[in-house]
């Protein structure tokens, strides 16, 4: 795969644009399941330039966060012209222009447009805040400061508690609601633990993640001075507990045995078995899959061996994705304050008439 990164807008935001465009468009191609080598062009704009590029090709006079020019033309879920038409080398997928971040941040709202964090808001419900975890806490506090709902997937159980304090003075301070570790673990798992510890008040549930990529454990790793890119996969051996297989492609010079000090200290890695290898391309050895195996023994009144199980084998991003927007629409019926997922009714994240939902679910 070719990306052609071009920057017109030059400000050193400190963050891997090629790297971050890179798994973006690696994750969208093993998605659609695409068997060729692709080429992909990026130009990063500023604010104006965006602006005058969406007036002048789709007549919308205003500016937006992306804009993408596919050169493969489909009628009917089929090319129109023969697959030897769109290569030069490799298929040459489109051309994609996005607004470089001065600053500002850019949020879509229920009516999207480009937005800035100094006030001059409008038509923006809810944001979700899609940063790695460790940033979550001081963006939402900006959004929710202006009455805007935030939703994330903080994804660090042992600060959850911590964050959700944080966040909930701010949201109800200005009116606005907060809705943490949106994700599926913690998120929808949760959920299932609750309602299993509902049932079965005395016993003991045991979560197995995986095996498969963990997002959070990999961005973790990516942060780390010295790694290009990195793979974190989640071993289950067995009642709860796990062991983190690190693959890492390291940036020249940097050195091995650093990185992997660094990685087993981090306190996504603190409390699991840890091994860290290095690879030539995490590319060769990535994987978006992943899973839960959830078992619950317990206790039910005076009745005892009441055994409960849960599994579902997922496309991590996406099924974080999915969960993001379901609760973004959970929090315009919330009232003000900070909430995990265990805290809303699960009907509020789904769209449609109460009644209806009662008539289908129940």
């Amino acid at each position: 795969m070719t990306i052609n990164l071009e920057e017109e807008y030059q400000l050193d935001l400190g963050i891997p644009y090629y790297e971050i465009a890179q798994r973006v468009v690696n994750g969208a191609l093993d998605y659609q399941q695409c068997p060729y080598e692709c080429e992909v062009n990026i130009i990063l704009v500023d604010n104006e330039k965006i602006h005058n590029i969406n007036l002048e090709c789709r007549e919308i006079d205003r500016p937006t966060d992306v804009l993408s020019f596919p050169m493969l033309d489909f009628e009917n879920g089929k090319m129109v012209k023969t697959e030897a038409d769109y290569f030069e080398g490799d298929l040459v997928l489109g051309d994609i222009v996005e607004i470089e971040y001065t600053g500002e941040l850019f949020i879509a709202g229920s009516n999207p447009s480009q937005i800035r964090i100094d006030g001059k808001l409008k038509d923006v419900d809810v944001a979700i805040v899609s940063s790695p975890t460790r940033q979550v806490e001081e963006q939402a506090k900006k959004i929710l400061a202006l009455g805007i709902h935030t939703v994330d997937s903080f994804d660090i159980h042992t600060q959850i508690t911590s964050l959700r304090r944080s966040l909930g003075e701010t949201a109800k301070e200005h009116g606005s609601v907060a809705i943490i570790s949106a994700g599926w673990d913690p998120g929808s798992d949760s959920v299932v633990r609750t309602l299993l510890e509902a049932i079965a008040p005395k016993g003991i549930t045991y979560t197995n993640f995986g095996p498969g990529r963990s997002m959070g454990h990999s961005v973790a790793v990516r942060a780390i001075e010295g790694v290009k890119d990195a793979l974190s996969m989640t071993i289950p051996t067995g009642t709860g507990i796990h062991r983190r297989m690190v693959y890492v492609e390291l940036e020249e010079g940097a050195d091995f045995k650093a990185v992997e000090a660094a990685v087993k200290a981090d306190p996504y890695f603190v409390n699991d078995e840890t091994h860290v290898m290095q690879v030539e391309s995490v590319d060769e050895v990535k994987d978006m899959g992943h899973g839960v195996n959830m078992v619950r023994k317990g206790v039910s009144g005076k009745t005892q061996n009441q055994r409960f199980e849960f599994n579902m084998s997922i496309n991590n991003p996406a099924l974080t994705a999915q969960v993001l927007v379901n609760v973004a629409r959970a929090t315009m019926r919330q009232q003000p304050g900070c909430y995990t997922m265990i805290e809303i009714p699960v009907i509020d994240m789904l769209a449609g008439d109460r009644e209806s939902l009662i008539a289908h679910l129940v």
